[in-house]
């Protein structure tokens, strides 16, 4: 599972010309999975990301969570966080997981930060989405749980 996590200022997600997500400060999540992931990944970077330290405290110090600054959750999933460009100049999407699978994953994704932090706006699986946001700072963070928990 890989997650880039953008601070921003507001984001919103537009499918044909309607806004279907947007939030003002928080976290705009661009959310994908590859084969292996399951429940238990998708429970550990939840945690993972809801108890980050990511915004400046009244010193400029990277010291307060989203719960501490009332932020919003705006996640959009992406395939393409597993597209591979290490050969030819087309990327290969082979280790993304497939839809049906990848979209059972995100919605637990999404019910879990619902259930843990309160609403969560997003886009819609599959869709051709339009992601418009203000980044604060810029302060972006890729997560990959292969990385964060391996085996």
């Amino acid at each position: 599972m890989r997650v880039v996590l953008t601070t921003v200022n507001h984001a919103s997600v537009t499918i044909k010309e309607k806004v279907v997500g947007q939030i003002n400060r928080g976290f705009l999540l661009l959310v994908g999975f590859t084969q292996g992931d399951d429940k238990t990944i998708v429970e550990k970077m939840v945690d993972k990301l809801l108890s980050l330290r990511v915004f400046p405290d009244e010193h400029g110090q990277i010291n307060i969570s989203l719960n501490d600054v009332n932020g919003e959750i705006l996640s959009v999933s992406q395939f393409t966080l597993y597209g591979d460009v290490r050969k030819g100049r087309r990327p290969s999407f082979i280790d993304a997981l497939r839809p049906f699978d990848a979209e059972e994953l995100y919605d637990y994704f999404n019910l879990l930060i619902e259930q843990k932090h309160g609403r969560v706006s997003t886009g819609v699986f599959g869709a051709d989405m339009k992601v418009n946001s203000e980044n604060d700072g810029p302060f972006t963070l890729i997560l990959d749980s292969k990385e964060l928990f391996p085996l």
